[in-house]
């Protein structure tokens, strides 16, 4: 099972928001995921971004991949990330 830390969209047309998810590869993108780890809200000036960054750490540790929007938001906050 290879492990993504991703973005699913929620919110509504024209209002969307955005949670930062552990999910395995293989689920789409809005579906099943493994765990919560934060949220981004992109519309608020400047972005938001909460993170459980013990959370976070804890998934890269045991071998999550960020994808590329992920790792620079992990970044802005000081997470290093390798990206796949």
């Amino acid at each position: 099972m290879a492990v993504k830390i991703r973005l699913t969209r929620m919110g509504g047309k024209g209002k969307p928001f955005y949670r930062i998810v552990a999910a395995d590869t293989d689920y789409p993108r809005d579906g099943k995921f493994l765990e919560i780890l934060g949220n981004y809200d992109p519309k608020k000036n400047p972005a938001e971004v909460n993170l459980q960054e013990d959370r976070v750490r804890d998934w890269l540790a045991k071998g999550a991949k960020a994808t590329l929007t992920v790792s620079s938001l992990l970044k802005s906050k000081g997470i290093e990330a390798m990206v796949k």
